[in-house]
């Protein structure tokens, strides 16, 4: 398997977490057959380990981690993109905690107390909600447009988000937040870890540059 293959396995392990041969070829390309294979192999050098139980499918290693991160960062620095990245984890910085709050504010009523359960059933409310997502959501495209420019793998996104925006306004209330979809929040969880790994960075980092803040979900899990 080529060194850009290899990359693409590993790095959709990365974002993935835990996941099937079946979703890593989704994400690839690659053959199932030849990404059994494959994952087999990586699996004796110690890079990959396949879970099984409840939570069953492959994940990466704490080796295949740090292969991953090698070849992210082979790739930008090869290509003289590193600071258009950088650059771009700025803008995308300014913009998580703003996108953050739309999709808890879309989970439950802003302002109430004891805090409610947003039902969907108030039209007004939630208009108003995707209202502020669309504004932010346009800024995301600018920031995308020039990160996929200078890194090609990053091209999906904007799609993947419009995606999820365009359902949510149709009025499928599930592609604002919910986790086990192409929602719009597991979308930007997943860009966020995907410029992370890019330019090897941890968010314990991130948040202590950010002087302790913390990035929950809309389920109050801290991310």
């Amino acid at each position: 398997m080529s060194e850009l293959s290899e990359s693409a396995v590993l790095h959709t392990l990365r974002l993935k977490g835990v996941c099937s041969v079946t979703s890593v070829a989704e994400r690839t390309g690659v053959g199932v057959d030849a990404l059994e294979s494959t994952l087999g192999r990586y699996r004796e050098s110690g890079l990959v380990t396949l879970h099984r139980g409840d939570l069953a499918g492959w994940a990466l290693t704490a080796a295949g981690r740090a292969r991953n991160e090698e070849l992210l960062t082979r790739e930008i620095d090869s290509h003289g993109v590193r600071s258009a990245v950088e650059l771009a984890y700025r803008s995308f910085l300014e913009l998580n905690q703003p996108v953050l709050a739309v999709c808890t504010d879309w989970q439950v009523v802003l302002g109430s107390e004891p805090l409610v359960l947003n039902d969907h059933t108030d039209e007004a409310y939630d208009a108003s909600v995707l209202q502020r997502l669309d504004s932010l959501h346009a800024a995301a495209l600018r920031m995308l447009a020039d990160l996929q420019q200078a890194v090609g793998r990053f091209a999906d996104y904007d799609e993947r988000l419009g995606n999820a925006l365009a359902r949510s306004r149709s009025g499928e209330v599930d592609w604002v937040t919910r986790p086990v979809i192409d929602s719009y929040h597991t979308v930007w969880f997943e860009l966020h870890e995907d410029m992370l790994a890019t330019l090897g960075l941890r968010r314990s980092d991130e948040r202590r540059r950010t002087a302790g803040a913390t990035e929950r979900t809309p389920q109050g899990e801290l991310r």
